[in-house]
């Protein structure tokens, strides 16, 4: 039985050899056909320039559908970008409410702390993330420096104080923080 497997697995490989065979002679036939016919090399070629269109044709459109797809995903992301530029004053307001508020009023200041606090996570649940970088180095890219003071107990280049929260939505910059900075003394 081995001997019958032997003897087919050597037919096919045979009849593939002779597949391939004729394959090349068509080739070279072709070759040959295409040497003599200059209609049939333009052809050909147009063939090619048409496949080629086609190519570029089906790249740009996949190239203009992940466009769209980029822009509906930051149209999500940022479309909140207004409305987050004009709650922040607000918080920024409630926080100088209760830094000015005296300690006669106490439900009045608790009100505040509260309404304060439920906007800061209203804000943290849509990815709005204040930035208080007192201690942190200058980053020109989120502060604003309002003033540079000599300082000999800081590094040069310190955030010494925070005049101003900053915020980011989504990672994006809405508002820098100001600060002042501290230079060498």
């Amino acid at each position: 039985m081995s001997g019958e497997v032997d003897n087919q697995a050597q037919e096919g490989v045979l009849e593939t050899a002779a597949e391939n065979e004729e394959v090349l002679q068509e080739d070279g036939q072709v070759e040959s056909a295409q040497d003599d016919n200059p209609e049939l090399v333009a052809a050909l070629a147009k063939v090619e320039e048409y496949k080629e269109a086609a190519l570029r044709s089906h790249a740009d459109a996949q190239n203009v559908r992940r466009r769209a797809e980029q822009d509906v995903q930051k149209a999500h992301k940022f479309g909140l970008e207004k409305f987050a530029k004009d709650i922040i004053t607000v918080a920024d307001n409630l926080e100088r409410a209760l830094t000015s508020a005296d300690s006669d009023n106490d439900a009045m200041r608790e009100g505040v702390e509260l309404t304060l606090k439920s906007l800061q996570e209203t804000l943290t649940r849509f990815e709005v993330i204040a930035l208080d970088p007192h201690g942190e180095p200058f980053n020109p890219e989120f502060h604003q420096a309002m003033t540079m003071v000599p300082n000999p107990e800081m590094e040069p280049n310190t955030v010494m104080d925070v005049i101003q929260k900053g915020y980011t939505l989504h990672g994006r910059l809405i508002r820098p923080a100001m600060v002042v900075v501290s230079s060498a003394a």
